[in-house]
């Protein structure tokens, strides 16, 4: 047994790196002394592909803020025993990020996530929960390095900075390290065994944070369950088309090429360079203001969009002749994007049944808002199906989808208890319909309905005058004057909006959720706080659903949850009733506000509710 000692804020600590049959003895006779309610709990693998066929748990390590056990199961059965001793055993586990090691020991045997999930504390979800701010937008920060330097020790070691080095001595890198370096390199067993120790110490400051704050316990409970719903939901996947996945990486890459040429014979030989795309651009003629942080004309996505002619959803505006350039670029780089980051992501991640296990992070952004990662599902467009059409059902099987009708517009009324809004919702009333007849009169063309609709989602997601016309491709004149019929419209919005930035500036920038949830805004972007507390509210309606949905047993059906929608598969010839049940459960008021829910059934691929060309079926 190797023994390693770190001082830690001023304490000296042990960290034990197991080898022996005889060290696990000893590991054994130091848990029964000791009898710890409560240990912290990591795992070191081969990587973050969890479901991978190539993916291996390599160690186990558990502890108390003063003495760290590193046990290397993958060394054999006595180590992996000791490891499953631990975890089923130990009435409390904190962990850091239990998500990701909770479905890792369910995976490779340890224990099963059903019964650890209800013994764990995730110092991330406290953190998160305590200030939701990353460390560069003026918090502490969730990860766990940057929290164990503001509340543990500043001078901790960062291993994880020494191990990069470490990996080329050995001839590896950050992605082959993990997997290839010797379980005796003495940076390896430290780093181990320090992540333990901190995230340990790191909980009861956490806690405190907690009660200064006054976040309410059932908060800190709603998020570990929905944690353990969605760990539960990445487990269980989704089939891969495999053959058409594999076909679709030749024709991504054949579409770039396509859009590559077609940008080459205006000069621009690299899509990527920013450089030439801008000098071509300003060449035919365009003239635009956004610019890089290096002062540079910027040629992003958000730019490049409205001189196309398109939506950020890939819809024609039809406000202008659309730039072929521009145009050309935006097809290329999104046909590079797709190839590797869903086509032959997908191939390359999935598991021995050719299922793809995306993902979700329930606490994704600063509002709470979900993610969806590996791959990065909710980026999809709308409109498209291409990605889409991988994912399959098991024969047998049907893809269904619930989602929240305009629960970004339902929040803001419920909120704002706005009473214009509030009782055409009540009523069933088309809510863009409405709007517009309220802004424009009840002869209101197809455009002006559609200004409305820009209006009603701007408001509630912070959008002024100058971000909507990047968005659409219109004239910032029109947006304002969009804005402020909608104002109009609506005048209980614009109070209580009014109402709740007031608020926030009393009360150093903070508002509170309906939930309890904290936020923190920007002290120069108060503006924001409907946005926050619409985003953060809309997500907190779905997190409930999806508590209610596990107590009546439907979550066995579902695959994924993409912001206001959840996706699943049920029997074909269950699968209209299973919908609607769902749907059913999602529905809810909300301070007297109904938020309404629509069910469909796709078939055997999610693009079946895609507008999925015949061609292309299963």
């Amino acid at each position: 047994m190797r023994t390693y000692r770190h001082a830690l804020a001023g304490d000296q600590t042990t960290i034990h790196a197991l080898e022996s049959a005889e060290d696990v003895e000893t590991a054994r006779r130091w848990l029964k002394e000791v009898q710890p309610r409560s240990l912290a709990l990591d795992t070191e693998t081969t990587g973050l592909d969890t479901f991978s066929r190539s993916h291996r748990l390599r160690t186990v390590q558990y502890g108390t803020g003063d003495t760290a056990w590193v046990v290397p199961v993958e060394q054999g059965p006595a180590f992996a025993e000791l490891a499953r001793t631990v975890v089923t055993a130990c009435p409390e586990l904190v962990i850091h990020n239990a998500a990701y090691d909770l479905l890792v020991q369910d995976r490779h045997g340890v224990a099963p996530l059903e019964s650890v999930a209800p013994r764990v504390r995730d110092t991330k979800i406290l953190a998160h929960l305590c200030d939701s701010r990353q460390d560069f937008e003026g918090g502490v920060g969730i990860s766990l390095k940057p929290l164990s330097a503001w509340y543990v020790d500043p001078s901790a070691p960062d291993t994880q900075a020494g191990l990069t080095q470490v990996f080329r001595s050995y001839g590896l890198t950050k992605d082959t390290g993990w997997a290839h370096i010797p379980y005796a390199d003495e940076t390896y067993q430290r780093y181990a065994g320090l992540d333990v120790l901190l995230t340990y110490r790191l909980r009861p400051h956490l806690e405190r944070e907690l009660k200064r704050h006054n976040i309410p316990d059932h908060l800190v409970e709603f998020e570990h369950r929905l944690m353990a719903i969605c760990a539960g939901m990445e487990r269980r996947g989704m089939l891969l088309d495999v053959p058409y996945t594999e076909g679709l990486v030749d024709r991504l890459e054949h579409d770039r090429a396509q859009s590559a040429e077609v940008a080459a014979r205006y000069g621009v030989e690299n899509v990527n360079s920013d450089r030439q795309v801008a000098a071509a651009l300003q060449g035919m003629g365009e003239r635009w203001e956004e610019r890089t942080r290096g002062g540079a004309l910027s040629v992003a996505k958000e730019v490049l969009l409205p001189m196309a002619d398109l939506s950020d959803r890939w819809e024609r505006l039809e406000v202008r002749t659309p730039n072929p350039l521009a145009d050309a670029v935006l097809r290329a780089r999104r046909a590079a994007k797709w190839r590797t980051t869903y086509a032959q992501a997908m191939l390359t991640s999935r598991d021995s049944q050719d299922r793809i296990h995306p993902k979700v992070n329930t606490l994704g952004a600063r509002t709470a808002r979900a993610s969806v990662s590996d791959p990065p599902l909710q980026q999809l467009p709308s409109k498209g199906w291409e990605i889409r059409r991988a994912i399959i059902a098991e024969p047998g099987r049907a893809y269904f989808s619930v989602d929240q009708s305009s629960v970004e517009l339902v929040v803001l009324a419920a909120l704002s208890q706005e009473p214009r809004m509030c009782q055409a919702i009540r009523d069933g009333r088309n809510l863009h319909d409405h709007t517009a007849t309220l802004m424009f009169g009840d002869g209101f063309t197809r455009y002006q309905r559609g200004l409305a609709k820009v209006a009603g989602l701007g408001t509630s997601y912070g959008g002024g005058p100058a971000t909507l016309a990047k968005q659409t491709g219109l004239a910032v004149d029109v947006m304002r004057d969009t804005l402020t019929r909608y104002a109009r419209a609506y005048p209980g919005i614009k109070r209580w909006a009014r109402g709740l930035q007031s608020h926030a500036l009393r009360n150093g920038c903070e508002i509170r959720t309906a939930s309890g949830r904290r936020l923190v805004l920007d002290r120069d972007k108060t503006y924001a706080a409907v946005a926050y507390i619409c985003q953060s509210t809309a997500r907190d309606t779905m997190g409930q659903a999806l508590l209610d949905l596990h107590a009546k047993g439907l979550d066995q059906y579902l695959n994924l949850w993409v912001h206001d929608e959840v996706l699943g598969t049920a029997p074909e010839g269950d699968v209209a009733a299973i919908a609607q049940e769902v749907a059913d459960v999602v529905r809810m008021d909300l301070f007297g506000v109904p938020i309404g829910t629509d069910a469909a059934v796709y078939g055997r691929t999610w693009a079946g509710g895609y507008d999925l060309p015949a061609a292309w079926s299963v």
